[in-house]
């Protein structure tokens, strides 16, 4: 019986969320070499057991029972995500590639929930990262694992399709230069007219024109006028303009303005501007000071420029959004890439794969290091409640034992701080492990990835404010119950040499 678990939360906080369980079965459901595999072994093994190679022909999952989490749990160091169950030399074998589908998922996950935290509430997240992922696997794996984690639409089309996670986006800074001025319009065949609500054509360039002077606005770039008015032609109801490519100030927000009021007039409505590089913050209030004083100025109310979206995108992390809460801005939406598909703040999970029994006998793994000793045997887990409603913390108990009863203390220990412990008396107990596979077949229908991405929600409202705080957390208690307690250190003592002194 292997444990699959992680030791420490990542980005040095005091949660994950734990990510990649379809993945993971569906390595378990597939896993066989194919003969061409077989013979790719034989190759590099010269002089291996023809026995050995006739059962790698035969190898499948149909013997292997696996006890997970929920995707989309909370999840905390020493508390296994997996639990397989199965004949060694195959649970063996799938150690590297369930690892490498959870640590990332997991990582991922966490990261995306973090940064949805940062930003605060309120605020749309947009996953931007496909240009800046480790290829097209983990570009996709990256959409998806946003979606899970919190996020609210990737620019991945390909994920939109396969996965069902909205599509967002906005043209590039490209679209914009490719155009010198307005007579490229008539000059590419790109046209100038819109249809309006009423179904009639009008000129869309020569009222944008119209509208850049009624605001007051001064002379703007006429080749991004000319890819606003290009853009808000295919997109008149979803239009949202980058207007950073030339002066944001005093070309891209009064050309979008200018775009969107002529908009408006035909019966479409615009939906804001994005800001890709500068003081975002800065630029964020003064661009929607600028759509305040347009609103005022065209003294319609029915149109309100106030609202207009804004949206900011350009290597933003946690650290920067931290800093433009603390300036003050108007951003309404984030497009975040790089740190976040990539998890620059930390690169890797560190989850392990760990022998805990065989043949009914459970085993160790003892280490100088006192984080690294494992707990041995098979165990199940439970999140304990308060009278609040909220966890207390997570209790590993031997599997098969009698679960924690609501309304009875429980003495809960520390695994290896003997001054550690506690009693608990739950107000509910919740069982964290379920069959998720057994007898060559998924034992339950797995949820959509929008269900995993609502529970994943759910749990982080659940716990306490105090663990999931990016700065300063508290650590969330993982216990063990005495019974299990003492079988580790029986096993630690007996497994341990003794030194000689003299």
């Amino acid at each position: 019986m292997f444990d699959l678990f992680f030791r420490k939360c990542p980005f040095k906080g005091e949660f994950a969320l734990f990510g990649g369980l379809q993945e993971a079965l569906g390595l378990i459901s597939h896993f066989k070499l194919s003969d061409e595999d077989v013979e790719f072994v034989r190759s590099i093994m010269p002089g291996i057991d023809p026995g050995y190679v006739e059962w790698l022909r035969g190898i499948d999952c149909s013997g292997i029972r696996v006890h997970a989490l929920k995707e989309g749990s909370a999840c905390f160091p020493a508390v296994p995500l997996l639990r397989l169950e199965g004949p060694l030399a195959i649970v063996q074998l799938l150690e590297t590639p369930l690892l490498c589908l959870v640590n990332y998922a997991t990582l991922m996950t966490t990261n995306a929930a973090r940064i949805v935290k940062a930003a605060g509430p309120g605020k749309s997240l947009l996953e931007f990262g496909l240009r800046r992922a480790q290829g097209p696997d983990g570009a996709m794996s990256a959409s998806r694992y946003a979606y899970a984690g919190g996020f609210h639409g990737t620019s991945n089309v390909l994920a939109a399709k396969m996965l069902g996670i909205p599509v967002k986006g906005t043209h590039a800074h490209s679209f914009v230069t490719s155009f010198t001025g307005l007579d490229d319009l008539t000059v590419r065949g790109t046209g100038t007219t819109v249809k309006a609500e009423d179904g009639t054509e009008h000129d869309l360039a020569a009222q944008a024109q119209a509208c850049l002077a009624e605001l007051g606005f001064g002379a703007t770039n006429e080749g991004e006028l000319a890819a606003f008015v290009a853009y808000c032609r295919s997109y008149p109801k979803v239009c949202l303009c980058l207007v950073d490519t030339y002066d944001t100030l005093r070309s891209g927000v009064p050309n979008f303005l200018a775009v969107a009021l002529a908009l408006h007039r035909l019966g479409h409505k615009a939906v804001g501007i994005r800001l890709d590089s500068g003081d975002l913050a800065g630029l964020s209030v003064s661009a929607r000071a600028m759509f305040v004083a347009a609103g005022e100025k065209i003294g319609d109310a029915s149109f309100d420029p106030a609202k207009f979206v804004i949206v900011a995108s350009n290597d933003i992390n946690e650290k920067t959004l931290a800093a433009l809460n603390a300036q003050g801005h108007e951003i309404n939406t984030y497009g975040i890439g790089t740190h976040l598909v990539t998890c620059q703040a930390q690169p890797a999970l560190g989850g392990v794969f760990k022998l805990v029994e065989i043949n009914g006998n459970p085993r160790i793994k003892l280490s100088q290091d006192i984080g690294k000793v494992t707990l041995p045997g098979r165990k199940q887990a439970f999140r304990l409640y308060g009278k609040d409603g909220a966890p207390i913390l997570d209790l590993l108990a031997e599997a098969g034992a009698p679960p924690p009863e609501v309304g009875l203390r429980v003495l809960c220990k520390h695994r290896s701080d003997a001054k550690k412990r506690c009693y608990v008396t739950p107000s509910r107990v919740e069982l964290l492990h379920h069959l998720v596979w057994a007898d060559g077949k998924l034992q339950a229908e797995l949820p959509s990835l929008h269900a995993i991405r609502t529970y994943a929600q759910e749990q982080l409202a659940l716990m306490p404010a105090a663990c999931t705080s990016l700065s300063s957390p508290e650590t969330y208690k993982v216990a063990v119950t005495e019974q299990l307690h003492t079988g580790l250190h029986d096993l630690w003592s007996k497994e341990s040499s003794i030194r000689e002194l003299e």
